[in-house]
């Protein structure tokens, strides 16, 4: 770069020529020639983008132009114009002075707000002039002002010193501001030392350096217990840590490894359960075990709940523990075995004044471990229990499936109250299909039934399917319709009727003409309902029941006279309402009824072979 004479014989004015100028000036405090020889560069050659120093004039010149910002107390201007990278190109002397500046501005802090910038540019600066190569020349500098060459001993020594006072006076700022060592300048200074981390261009008031950025500058200088205590007063719930989570994405691995260094330690000082947590939270942070933390992990679990003296247990934390052993490693059958083992214990000691923790802790060992014949018989006697009850009434039926107590007959088939339940439960079935004209399925439910009752074989060679034929099937299921007509029950007593007349109904389609008993009942079921009508409902509610032909007219007097009523009450009803034909055919029927039909078919239709087209059939009286 090369622009016009200097007024000096055969010499052109370059951009090397002018850096050099301003910077012996600035080095010499001729600060009021610093500014002009500036300006010639900037006319001549262009002014460099403070966001893209490329080459080692610009360098040069943004850090003169820092060192004067900040000599007029222009701080956030000498922030904007300092580079944080190749700095040995600019002049050492410039660069201590800037670093100077920015040192005494940050000692001089008496409580106005931090300055980030300031603090940036003096850990760059420092961290530069006193690499441990020395890349900056900066003894080279002290030698020239020495007028003397700084023995090694002393250049280490003052280096050291001066360290200190650094690290130090940014340590006093952390504290008298409130950092956290993730945000702490002094982090940021050290992460810097090591790695260059500050990036002048990137500082916010959050910090320095960006967390993950401390984190491992934490983790890597043994300062993992700081880094531990910090994260988790950002994030208390450790619950919540995860590495999925986006709070947790930049840290999730140098945290698992702090945590998993922490659990190892507390496994050394027997803190099992700590341990366990530690490596818990490692592993949902992305920490995978490897073979020093699988041992870790499984000491932990065989001693977590035990007391040192190895006598005793806490159950609680004994169950905890192991689970969080078997869930980090669950292809480790000895953690799976003592985790069931631990938890049938448990299921037994609470057996009888816990029924439902006791039933929680074996139903979770068999999935542990599935072939755990302690676990099956704990359920097996819980299931026993709830039958027993249940066939005694203490315990509603609905409170247990079918599946269990069938599994439970494959591995105890003399298990009365199993083969009494199955029975009860497969009549239900019956009736309920029956009742819902479902005839195949009822049939089939009935010889599930006796497969299960007291005399079946349920799972041997010559079952009910074979020991009963279709017409006994047929019986079977009509005595359970009869039984629950008799005892059918209801919120109201309207309702009790009608679900016994539908039953019996059922039964009387399944029997056919074979069950006389059941027939006579299904007509007093009738009867008892048509009255129970004619006494709380309307006329044509006792109506309707007749025309269900459930019961022909000239059976029972007493039914007839009871329909004969309704159809008269409801003539009168409809007469008043100016249904004059409805109230005329309503009284037609009545006097059918009254006067007794000579044939019951008449009640349906014209009488066998006669021409009359009179409609006064059953079918045509409502």
């Amino acid at each position: 770069m090369q622009g016009g004479n200097t007024g000096e014989p055969n010499r052109p004015v370059t951009a090397h020529h002018l850096l050099d100028a301003a910077e012996h000036a600035y080095v010499r405090a001729e600060f009021s020639v610093v500014r002009p020889l500036l300006q010639r560069f900037q006319d001549a050659f262009g002014t460099p983008d403070p966001d893209d120093l490329d080459g080692p004039d610009a360098i040069r010149y943004a850090v003169l132009r820092a060192a004067l910002a900040a000599r007029a107390g222009n701080w956030p201007e000498a922030v904007r114009r300092c580079p944080d990278s190749d700095l040995d190109l600019a002049e050492t002397g410039v660069v201590h002075a800037l670093a100077v500046g920015a040192l005494r501005r940050l000692a001089e802090e008496d409580g106005r707000d931090t300055e980030f910038g300031t603090a940036a540019v003096a850990i760059v600066l420092w961290a530069h002039l006193l690499d441990d190569d020395d890349p900056g020349d900066f003894r080279a500098l002290l030698t020239e002002r020495r007028g003397a060459p700084v023995p090694d001993e002393l250049w280490e020594e003052a280096r050291r010193h001066l360290l200190g006072r650094i690290t130090d006076l940014l340590d006093a700022l952390d504290g008298r501001a409130g950092r956290d060592v993730l945000a702490a300048w002094k982090t940021a200074w050290e992460a810097e030392r090591a790695t260059l981390a500050v990036g002048l261009s990137s500082i916010g008031p959050d910090g320095l350096i960006p967390v993950s950025t401390a984190a491992r500058q934490l983790l890597a200088h043994g300062h993992r217990q700081a880094l531990l205590d910090a994260y988790t007063a950002r994030h208390p719930d450790t619950a919540t840590w995860s590495a999925d989570s986006p709070d947790h994405r930049a840290c999730a691995d140098l945290i698992a490894q702090a945590l998993a260094e922490q659990a190892q330690d507390r496994v050394r000082a027997q803190e099992w359960s700590e341990a366990l947590a530690d490596f818990t939270t490692a592993a949902r942070l992305g920490l995978t075990l490897g073979a020093v933390e699988r041992e870790a992990v499984v000491r932990a679990g065989k001693n977590v709940g035990r007391s040192r003296t190895g006598r005793g247990y806490s159950p609680i934390t004994r169950i905890q523990g192991l689970e969080q052993a078997h869930t980090l490693l669950p292809d480790d059958d000895a953690l799976g075995a003592e985790l069931a083992a631990e938890l049938v214990r448990q299921g037994r000691k609470v057996f009888d004044n816990d029924p439902r923790q006791s039933r929680n802790r074996f139903t979770r060992a068999l999935l542990v471990s599935p072939r755990d014949h302690d676990a099956r018989t704990g359920l097996d006697d819980h299931l026993r229990a709830d039958l027993r009850r249940t066939v005694d009434g203490e315990q509603p039926r609905e409170t247990i499936s079918e599946g269990p107590v069938r599994e439970l007959l494959l591995r105890d088939p003399e298990c009365a109250p199993a083969r009494r339940w199955l029975g009860d439960h497969y009549a239900e079935r019956a009736v309920a299909a029956a009742s819902d004209g479902r005839t195949a399925a009822a049939r089939c439910a009935v010889r599930d039934m006796l497969r299960y009752g007291d005399d079946g074989d349920p799972y041997g060679e010559h079952d009910a399917y074979d020991a009963y034929d279709e017409e006994d099937i047929d019986d079977e299921l009509v005595a359970l319709l009869f039984h629950a007509a008799l005892f059918a029950e209801a919120e109201d007593p309207r309702t009790g009727l009608e679900r016994r007349v539908d039953l019996l109904s059922t039964a009387v389609g399944v029997a056919g003409q074979t069950h006389g008993p059941v027939r006579e009942e299904l007509d007093r079921a009738v009867l008892g309902l048509a009255e129970h009508l004619e006494a709380t409902a309307s006329p044509s509610d006792v109506i309707e029941l007749f025309l269900r032909d459930l019961l022909r007219t000239g059976v029972s007097a007493r039914f007839d006279r009871t329909v004969e009523t309704a159809y008269l009450h409801r003539a009168e009803i409809r007469e008043e309402e100016g249904d004059f034909g409805g109230a005329r055919h309503d009284r037609a029927c009545a006097a059918r009824i009254g006067a007794g039909l000579p044939d019951q078919g008449l009640l349906f239709g014209p009488a066998p072979g006669g021409d009359s087209h009179d409609d006064s059939g059953q079918g045509a009286l409502f």
